[in-house]
C-alpha cells in the first residue's frame, strides 16, 4: 500500500506540474498574441503615418509655388491689358507678335505647373469660383448669370488660385 500511495503522489505531482505548465503556456501564448496584435497595430499606424507624410510632402510641393504663381497672373493680366490697347494698325507688327509669343510661353509654363483658367462662358455665378464685382439688370439674362468677365480667375489643380471677377445679372 505504501508503494501505491507514493506512485499516486508522484502522479499527482506530475499532473500538478503539467497543469501549471499548461497554465504558464496559456499565459505565454496570450502574451505572444498581445505582442503580435500590438506589433500589427504599430505597423499599420506606421504605414498610415508614412502615407500621410508622403501626401503632405506632395501637397506642400504642389502648392508651395502658389504665391509665385499668383504674382505671375498679374504679369499675364498686364499682357492682356496691353494687347487690348494696341491700335489696329499695329496689331500685326513683329514686336506685337513677339510679345504674344512671350505671353503664350508664360501661359504654357503656368499650365505645366497645373494652373488653368476658370471658365465663365455661359455659367451661373458660383461664389466658390467667382467674385461678383457688379450686379446689374440685364434683359434676357437669368438671375445670377455671368454677364461679363472683368478679371480672369485660375485654378491650381483642384484649388482656386484666384477667383474670377465678374459682372452678374440681377433679377427684376
Amino acid at each position: 500500500m505504501g508503494q501505491g500511495n507514493g506512485f499516486d503522489k508522484d502522479l499527482e505531482e506530475q499532473l500538478k506540474t503539467t497543469s501549471e505548465m499548461e497554465a504558464q503556456l496559456a499565459e505565454e501564448k496570450k502574451k505572444s498574441e498581445d505582442y503580435l496584435d500590438k506589433y500589427l497595430r504599430m505597423t499599420a499606424e506606421f504605414q498610415n503615418f508614412k502615407r500621410r507624410a508622403e501626401k503632405d510632402k506632395a501637397d506642400y510641393a504642389q502648392y508651395a509655388n502658389q504665391r509665385l504663381l499668383k504674382r505671375l497672373l498679374d504679369v499675364l493680366d498686364s499682357f492682356d491689358a496691353g494687347f487690348k490697347t494696341i491700335p489696329a494698325q499695329f496689331k500685326h507688327e513683329p514686336w506685337v507678335e513677339g510679345m504674344r509669343a512671350v505671353e503664350r510661353q508664360l501661359l504654357q509654363i503656368l499650365e505645366q505647373e497645373g494652373v488653368t483658367p476658370i471658365d465663365t462662358q455661359g455659367k451661373t455665378f458660383d461664389p466658390n469660383f467667382h467674385e461678383a464685382m457688379f450686379y446689374e439688370p440685364a434683359e434676357g439674362a437669368s438671375e445670377g448669370q455671368i454677364l461679363d468677365e472683368l478679371q480672369r480667375g485660375y485654378m491650381l489643380q483642384d484649388r482656386v488660385l484666384r477667383p474670377t471677377r465678374v459682372k452678374v445679372a440681377k433679377g427684376e
